[in-house]
């Protein structure tokens, strides 16, 4: 999906050179302390932002080749921080992931998909109440539902629970879960939580400074040694039934990041243009 992307802020270099690719069917988690770039890396695959080196590949194409309305049918964007809401209804803002599919106008089809989702994500009964009256974790529902009434192959997720209570974190992650074991989506998500990371993606890319620090299964990526090398942390980790799981015990010193060029949770003898099925 990605090859070789950098990234800087000025003269502040964020993303140092990441490669990586996520399978149909598969939900894969970005994870590493703030300032690690995992959200620049997100922005980074949703073409919100331009790298300044290494490119992101969609269908078997650079998406930078690919026009904006051919794109948000390919990939739906979930950002972190919801900004200003205008006073549309929650209908009207789930019907707006329906723009890139539209011609002339709202077709049967289009009313069935929004329907669908909204049943879904459990918003029938506040359809009709205006955005700018839903509380944060309220609105991130919304706008979950916006991203899957586009129908795209890959969702990008930035910190998808950050709003919401425990059952409404477990009702999302299920959802995440659903649309790439049943629907055989792509996803890939930006989670703050290792233990709900852990129980829910299939693979996991564990990033500090810019840097790809360890790629793999959820197990082997959080490892105690892992964690206090990137979070600086002393932690526990138990294997359970849904994944392992980190408890954190006392702060340690944090070593230097790695020193490899570009980090890469491919093998080295992949083809530089990562087929996207």
């Amino acid at each position: 999906m990605i090859q070789d992307i950098r990234f800087s802020y000025g003269s502040h270099s964020v993303l140092k050179g990441v490669t990586m690719e996520v399978a149909p069917g598969q939900v894969l988690s970005i994870v590493g302390p703030n300032g690690s770039g995992k959200s620049t890396l997100l922005r980074c695959l949703a073409r919100v932002l331009k790298p300044q080196g290494g490119a992101v590949f969609l269908d078997g194409r650079e998406a930078a080749r690919i026009s904006s309305r051919e794109l948000a049918r390919l990939l739906g964007y979930v950002p972190q921080a919801v900004g200003e809401v205008f006073p549309f209804t929650v209908l009207e803002t789930v019907l707006m992931g329906r723009k890139p599919h539209l011609n002339w106008g709202v077709a049967p089809k289009d009313l069935a998909v929004v329907a669908q989702v909204m049943q879904f994500m459990g918003l029938v009964e506040m359809a009709q109440r205006q955005m700018d009256q839903l509380s944060g974790g309220q609105k991130q529902k919304v706008f979950i539902a916006r991203a899957l009434a586009q129908e795209p192959q890959v969702f990008l997720f930035d910190e998808p629970t950050s709003s919401l209570d425990i059952r409404h974190q477990l009702e999302v992650l299920e959802l995440v879960r659903e649309l790439a074991g049943q629907q055989k989506r792509q996803v890939v998500m930006v989670l703050h939580d290792l233990n709900l990371a852990a129980r829910f993606s299939d693979r996991m890319v564990m990033l500090k400074e810019g840097l790809i620090f360890a790629a793999g299964r959820p197990g082997d990526v959080l490892t105690a040694e892992n964690v206090s090398a990137v979070y600086g942390v002393e932690a526990s980790i138990a294997d359970s039934a849904l994944g392992p799981y980190v408890l954190p015990l006392r702060p340690v010193a944090v070593g230097p990041a790695p020193s490899r060029a570009a980090g890469s949770c491919i093998p080295e003898n992949t083809k530089k243009e990562v087929k996207y099925a």
